[in-house]
């Protein structure tokens, strides 16, 4: 499955939607997700951005040989883009 956490933006065909951090990390945990695309600010930062997925799936792999999933990012805010693509390029190390 495709999942793509956003607050705004429409949603590709052929995905999921999901609003918040926790729904795309419960989808995670299944095992069944093959590529995810994240945007960070998701209107309410008390409960989350996408960069908390990033560190979800960092600590996922080195902690429970989590094998993620494609990742991607689709945020606007140009800070935390670099921010969650040096999280991704940390993960992606780590299971090369």
């Amino acid at each position: 499955m495709k999942v793509f956490l956003d607050d705004e933006r429409v949603t590709p065909n052929n995905w999921i939607r999901v609003y918040w951090p926790d729904e795309a990390i419960k989808l995670l945990k299944t095992g069944h997700v093959t590529e995810i695309s994240l945007d960070h600010d998701l209107g309410d930062d008390e409960r989350g951005t996408g960069y908390d997925v990033i560190l979800w799936i960092e600590e996922a792999v080195y902690t429970q040989n989590f094998k993620p999933p494609k990742i991607s990012v689709h945020s606007a805010n140009s800070s935390a883009r670099i921010k969650m693509e040096s999280g991704i390029r940390n993960i992606y190390k780590v299971i090369r």
